[in-house]
């Protein structure tokens, strides 16, 4: 298991004030303080992901459970699309990944409020990161970063006009959220309400 970037000062400072604790007040003192660090430590995890082969697959953005799968009309768009949502809990990797190869059309950051990600108001409601990407069949996939009623910090670290791999690292979400997909309507979903998925190995559709 490695431990993602995003996390390396909270770790640092949550064990370097357990061990100080530890030093001069003693183990039961410092007991609750090496519990939160391994809590911190077990948030910010990044395991290494095994990444389907094939450009038509497309792959979970996110570790979770799906919350939603429905037909809607394009937020962003004129067309018809398949919403796929993903909850990601406090014990979530909460590193998000590119869900399909191609190019980022927009890149657009939504200020909002901070509703529980489990709720679906969170979809329209809360502060979000919406990323268009133009697939090589020449469709358009959104992958949207939306923040939960802890998480107030939403990191992305790709850009208009950048070229993306599938199971590709782009993001990061602190402390419980919401990942969503915005599908065009001819492509094949194989998840379903309640499936438990990872991000970037985890396979929920198809191009095909």
């Amino acid at each position: 298991m490695l431990l993602a970037r995003e996390g390396y000062p909270f770790a640092g400072i949550a064990i370097a004030i357990a061990a100080a604790i530890q030093l001069f007040a003693g183990t039961a003192w410092a007991f609750p303080f090496w519990i939160a660090s391994l809590f911190i430590v077990q948030f910010f995890r990044d395991p290494i992901r095994v990444v389907p082969s094939g450009d038509h697959v497309i792959v979970s953005p996110a570790d979770g459970k799906v919350v939603a799968v429905e037909r809607i009309k394009n937020p962003f768009g004129d067309s018809e699309v398949t919403r796929i949502a993903i909850f990601l809990n406090i014990f979530s990797v909460h590193a998000n990944r590119i869900p399909i190869s191609g190019k980022i059309l927009k890149r657009s950051y939504i200020s909002g409020k901070f509703f529980n990600a489990a709720f679906d108001k969170s979809s329209s409601e809360n502060e979000r990161n919406v990323l268009v990407i133009r697939t090589r069949d020449n469709q358009e996939v959104t992958c949207i970063q939306i923040a939960g009623v802890i998480a107030r910090r939403i990191l992305c670290y790709v850009d208009e006009n950048d070229y993306v791999t599938t199971g590709q690292r782009y993001g990061f979400i602190r402390f419980g959220s919401r990942v969503e997909l915005h599908l065009p309507a001819k492509y094949e979903v194989t998840v379903s309400i309640g499936d438990r998925i990872k991000g970037g190995c985890d396979v929920i559709g198809s191009t095909a």
